[in-house]
């Protein structure tokens, strides 16, 4: 950490006494570290807007508010430009492998279905809409401007792109977290958390059970098993392809996302291998979407 960033944080007025920094690992859209002061511990979020990536910070601290009114995540403690503090939870912070666990899939459904209908009550000020096909055409746009090494595949990406949305209708509405990484569900040994609000938004309740499945590896039974228990019904035909056509989308909104942040972030992470696994992931999820 550089001097002008160390002195900054250390000037931050809620702090009591002196205090520690750590970086926090893992972050791949923003950089976290944990403050521990003379009573506490915290989780301090650096980042500024990311118009590129649809984040805007107005909307992440809304979201984040929101959610922690409706008891899904942890308090927000201090916001100023660029800087949020959280309440920090020690916790187990999840994997794949543990979302894949029928118990612990058991445990994060109720979180989703509380994020969609509660809250939205708790909203105050403007909310962005995340539609991730909308994301998609833009960060399509995005790789062309900026002449892409990927440009060759954009006319393509585009034309499936268009063709999954038609494909995904009719729409519901619900409040999405829209970004449903497993180390975004914490558990601290008695209750799960979920966090990182920076791409919340209204959505289609299938974006994030597509997500889900798809960020997680979930299995064809385990699918089934999501729709139902979501829906509290038994799945049709024409639900199983809106959710693919959905889960298809998140899985290029990931690949782009990655395309697109090879030329724009400076965070220490290999978006190139990042991209490349995410197409691979696309293509094959695509292929079988195409065979139903």
């Amino acid at each position: 950490m550089d001097q002008k960033l160390s002195h900054r944080i250390r000037a931050l007025p809620l702090w009591q006494g002196d205090i520690e920094i750590s970086r926090l690992g893992g972050g791949i859209t923003n950089v976290n570290y944990v403050i521990t002061d003379e009573v506490a511990k915290y989780v301090l979020r650096l980042g500024e807007d990311i118009p590129q990536h649809h984040v805007m910070r107005f909307n992440e601290l809304a979201a984040s508010r929101a959610a922690h009114a409706a008891g899904l995540s942890p308090a927000v403690i201090y916001t100023e430009k660029g800087i949020t503090v959280l309440e920090f939870i020690e916790c187990q912070t999840y994997t794949p492998e543990n979302l894949r666990d029928p118990k612990t899939l058991a445990r994060v459904l109720p979180l989703i279905r509380k994020c969609h209908s509660d809250v939205p009550k708790y909203l105050r000020g403007p909310a962005l809409l995340f539609w991730v096909f909308h994301v998609i055409q833009d960060y399509i746009a995005t790789l062309n401007a900026a002449h892409s090494t990927y440009q060759t595949l954009l006319p393509e990406l585009a034309k499936t792109s268009a063709n999954l949305e038609q494909a995904a209708g009719p729409f519901d509405m619900v409040f999405g977290h829209n970004d449903l990484l497993a180390a975004n569900f914490l558990d601290d040994g008695n209750r799960l958390w979920l966090i990182d609000w920076d791409y919340a938004g209204f959505n289609s309740p299938l974006f994030d059970l597509g997500g889900l499945a798809s960020n997680n590896g979930l299995d064809a039974d385990q699918e089934v098993w999501l729709l139902e228990n979501y829906f509290e019904a038994p799945i049709n035909a024409g639900l199983m392809r809106r959710y693919n056509a959905f889960k298809c989308a998140s899985l290029l909104r990931e690949t782009l996302w990655s395309m697109v942040s090879e030329l724009s972030s400076d965070i220490a992470f290999d978006y190139a291998a990042y991209t490349v696994e995410n197409l691979a992931r696309f293509r094959k999820t695509h292929s079988e979407y195409l065979q139903l």
